[in-house]
């Protein structure tokens, strides 16, 4: 019922959008988008769900498997995307990732931290980097990249440092040993969590080489580049003309304000920061809510539904896994 509400809450942002922008704006600027831009622009986001997919089979040593790492990272994305912060993208991830690469659960797990580590990163240093140079978005964007490097370092010592990922779970356990469940299912949980922290630090070691976190910070942040340019043709097909940079740093911010406001992938709150973010940089809000709308269609909508499609044929068999893993009787 909570989830209902949440999404019910990111609709009514987007029916807010759409109610300040003008639905009949909205509708005059898509007749006059220029379509083969916006083809292209459906292009680049498949491009980047590959490279995505490419870092994933990196990491996990997979990489010729260019078919079942995308289905593994679509399914991931789709996750993420029903889920605040995106936090249940690398668990689904990894049980995809058992399923479909026949890899540990812990292998899956320590490759989601690893590019969730790097994603941050790099999005925390551009925020940092831009604050220098754009005054009027300074403030939201050192808060915005001080938060992403603070949880950057904190996924660094959970995924490579050995133990503190055990003495952390250890704090969350005293939690779960309130609730209502029995204390064998808690033990067997416990013990299955700690052998599988102790796993991804050893598999996190086995990709720490120089070499490979150059490979894995290359990709990142090619990825993220390619995410900005899909971003910049959309901006092109509305006949929209602004400077590289600046979308860099609106589509980190808004990225940004759509994770803290822990709706599904910034449902709602992700086109209002792109329109608001937009309208400060000298755009007409009419064309600014048609621009983030039309983006989202292509990164976040079509993405889902490619999700939907194989989170459908694979969900049974996942869902065993999971417990299975947990020795949890149907």
């Amino acid at each position: 019922m909570k989830k209902l509400y949440v999404f019910i809450l990111s609709l009514i942002l987007l029916l807010i959008l759409i109610g300040w922008v003008g639905p009949s704006n909205v509708i005059y600027a898509f007749l006059g988008v220029r379509w083969l831009i916006i083809i292209l622009a459906i292009i680049v986001h498949f491009i980047i769900v590959f490279i995505r997919s490419l870092r994933w089979g990196f990491i996990i040593d997979k990489k010729r498997s260019y078919v079942d790492n995308f289905i593994v990272k679509t399914i991931g994305l789709f996750a993420g995307n029903l889920s605040p912060m995106r936090s249940a993208g690398e668990i689904i991830n990894a049980l995809a990732g058992k399923k479909i690469n026949k890899i540990p659960i812990s292998r899956g797990l320590s490759a989601g931290l690893t590019e969730r580590f790097f994603d941050l990163g790099i999005a925390g240093s551009l925020l940092i980097i831009a604050a220098l140079f754009i005054p009027m978005i300074r403030w939201i964007a050192l808060i915005g990249g001080s938060i992403s490097i603070l949880l950057t370092a904190l996924i660094y010592l959970v995924n490579w440092k050995e133990g503190i990922g055990i003495r952390l779970y250890d704090r969350i356990h005293r939690i779960l040993e309130r609730s209502p469940i029995a204390e064998k299912t808690l033990d067997n949980i416990y013990d299955k969590i700690t052998v599988t922290i102790i796993n991804i630090i050893e598999h996190t070691k086995s990709y720490s080489s120089r070499s490979d976190v150059l490979i894995i910070f290359s990709l990142s942040l090619l990825s993220w580049l390619m995410e900005c340019i899909r971003l910049y043709l959309v901006f092109l097909a509305f006949g929209v003309h602004t400077s590289f940079f600046v979308i860099v740093i609106i589509f980190l911010l808004a990225n940004f304000i759509g994770v803290i406001s822990m709706l599904p992938g910034g449902l709602g709150s992700i086109e209002i920061s792109l329109t608001t973010l937009f309208i400060l940089f000298q755009i007409p809000a009419n064309v600014a809510g048609s621009i983030a709308l039309m983006d989202r269609i292509i990164s976040f909508w079509m993405i889902n539904f490619l999700g939907l499609i194989f989170s459908g044929y694979y969900a049974g068999e996942i869902l065993e896994d999971i417990k299975l893993t947990l020795d949890i009787k149907g």
